[in-house]
């Protein structure tokens, strides 16, 4: 093995790498270039009195947000030319996608459904539908299932146990499945997949990787394996991930904004970074030896922000895999590949902390010798997601204090219009250009419903995000302040069931946030009340989370919504195979409806 790993190591070493250098000095470029020039407009805007020391504050806190939608800008108006220009958007960004759908299935692949309290009836209806796929295919013989449980609840242990026995003798022949239970939960999830490597890892040449919710096409399974039979520099091969058709408000508006962000700023984003591209660790394929050999993660203690074992996993495998010398890639295509998004604000908000908390780790690797610069860029990144949160909030504070104290107006109204408006416009871009594809596309606007139906969930869709995204920041910020003093969240399994939000929860979850949103907008009331209206782009979101959360939790809200054809996606009215069986309330509210 370890011979076949040097080989093949220094084989992806010599890939020349000149258009993709040029493709990141591009966009590194455009990046730069647009960050100076909003720096230097908020410098503008905040020039009538003079800069003082609380406009330097507010630009220095400026300047920390803006990589985040400055790199969705540049990544949309990408992904929206590849979409136009080329005839071929994913053959474009990732040319090992090019084979013929019949060669033959040569490789032996574990499929590993990793599920930790689970509902295991759910669970075990995913992979069936897989493994029927794969049986029908013929093909069977190739793959072998693992159920790799960590549950530690003897009932849900117990239901497993003998949900999937069933699977086995009912499959047995034709498909291989292996049920294993570990008694403790050491390591997560990356030590629940590093078991099975230690185990059996030597007898299978990839691993397709599935979380509880997951959800993908065999002819999706089957074109992942043929890539990565013709294409032995590839290590990882990550899918375009998307929401299945929820029937909760929530579900629904959340699942139609990421289905209209995630396509553009997915092609966009796998233009320039081409071999080092993002891992989310699921609904992905492994090369297993150099996985084994190069992802071993280690137990974090001394120095370490969050201790312990790696919990965000998914990224660190990625940069280790591209440091030992093999391709990350993804494969941006939609439609064959799912996973059940949060049914409520705070479901969304507590699967956001665990990612936030275990991202956090991330500065211990950021140094790490031998990590290509892009793999030090994405950490940066996934940091930075989370760090720029408590600085929009500070905006809010010291912007509301500033206008508070000043004896003038410290801000030119004309350029401050104009600096708003672009960062709405950057931060809504991935959405437009989807959009902006989708409209132009017959068969695409029928899927989402057409044109007027797709218009109203766009627009309708941006008010919930002016909403939702400094909701977040104001979780972050709390969450950071918490961790600062000790406290760590623990690591559950979620609540991926509809369910409604009582008055009293949201209350006990939400009242920081509150204060964070009413305090600011009660002292611009009382001193500088043409604040207000900026003021609450980032101060109506907390202030309105108790009645969001229990709002978007409504039944009826959720049914209203799919009689309406709001947030359609085009999965509902005609919806794949691998989610008939599923019965998602969704498919069969519109199927109801007509």
């Amino acid at each position: 093995m370890t011979l076949v790993l040097q080989r093949s190591i220094s084989h992806n070493r010599v890939i020349a790498h000149a258009p993709v250098f040029h493709r990141r000095l591009v966009f590194f470029l455009c990046v730069v270039g647009t960050m100076v020039g909003l720096l230097w407009l908020a410098v503008l805007t905040l020039s009538p009195g003079g800069i003082g020391y609380p406009d330097i504050i507010l630009i220095a806190l400026f300047a920390i947000t803006l990589p985040w939608y400055v790199i969705g800008f540049w990544n949309a108006v990408i992904g929206f030319g590849i979409m136009r220009l080329g005839p071929d958007p994913v053959d474009f960004v990732l040319p090992a996608a090019r084979l013929t759908e019949n060669d033959p299935i040569t490789a032996s692949t574990a499929i590993l459904l990793c599920i930790r309290n689970e509902l295991p009836d759910r669970a075990a209806l995913h992979i069936e539908t897989m493994i029927a796929g794969l049986a029908a295919s013929g093909t069977g013989h190739r793959f072998h299932i693992y159920v790799l449980s960590d549950s530690d609840a003897p009932d849900i242990a117990a239901a497993e146990e003998k949900l999937f026995g069933h699977l086995k003798e009912a499959w047995r022949g034709r498909v291989i499945l292996t049920y294993r239970r570990r008694l403790h939960n050491v390591g997560y999830k990356a030590g629940n997949i590093r078991d099975f490597c230690n185990r059996w890892g030597m007898l299978h040449d990839f691993a397709l990787v599935l979380d509880a919710d997951s959800a993908m096409s065999v002819e999706l399974v089957l074109r992942l394996v043929r890539i990565m039979q013709s294409a032995p520099q590839i290590g990882i091969l990550q899918t375009l991930v998307i929401g299945m058709p929820s029937a909760s408000a929530f579900g629904r508006v959340f699942q139609f904004g990421m289905r209209l962000a995630m396509r553009s700023y997915t092609i966009g984003s796998t233009w320039w970074q081409g071999d080092c591209g993002p891992y989310w660790g699921h609904n992905a394929i492994l090369r297993i030896a150099p996985f084994m050999a190069c992802c071993q993660l280690p137990v974090l203690e001394s120095g370490a922000l969050v201790k312990g074992h790696v919990l965000s996993h998914d990224q660190i495998e990625a940069v280790l895999m591209r440091k030992a010398g093999y391709e990350v890639r993804i494969l941006p295509e939609e439609g064959s590949s799912f996973e059940q998004n949060p049914p409520t604000l705070l479901e969304f908000v507590r699967r956001d902390l665990r990612w936030c908390q275990g991202n956090m780790q991330y500065w211990h690797f950021l140094a790490a010798p031998g990590l290509a610069a892009i793999s030090r860029y994405q950490l940066g990144l996934a940091l930075l997601m989370f760090i720029s949160s408590p600085a929009w909030i500070a905006l809010l504070l010291v912007g509301t204090g500033a206008a508070a104290l000043s004896e003038h107006t410290f801000v030119r109204p004309d350029l401050g219009l104009i600096l708003v408006g672009i960062v709405l416009a950057f931060w809504f871009a991935p959405n437009i250009a989807t959009m902006a594809d989708v409209l132009s596309r017959q068969s695409l606007r029928r899927g989402f419903g057409g044109a007027k139906r797709f218009i109203a969930g766009f627009l309708t869709n941006c008010a919930f995000a002016l909403l939702l995204a400094p909701i977040m920041w104001a979780s972050h910020t709390l969450f950071f302040v918490r961790l600062l003093l000790g406290r760590t969240i623990e690591w559950k399994a979620q609540t991926r069931q509809d369910h409604r939000v009582p008055w009293r929860t949201a209350l006990r979850m939400f009242w920081p946030h509150t204060l964070i949103g009413a305090v600011p907008l009660a002292i611009l009331a009382a001193t500088a009340p043409a604040g207000i209206p900026v003021a609450m782009l980032l101060a109506a979101g907390p202030l309105l989370s108790i009645p969001l959360a229990v709002a978007t939790s409504f039944p009826w809200m959720g049914r209203a919504m799919v009689a309406a054809g709001l947030y359609r996606v085009p999965e509902e009215r005609n919806p794949p195979g691998e989610l008939i069986p599923l019965r998602l309330r969704a498919i069969e509210l519109s199927r109801r409806i007509g």
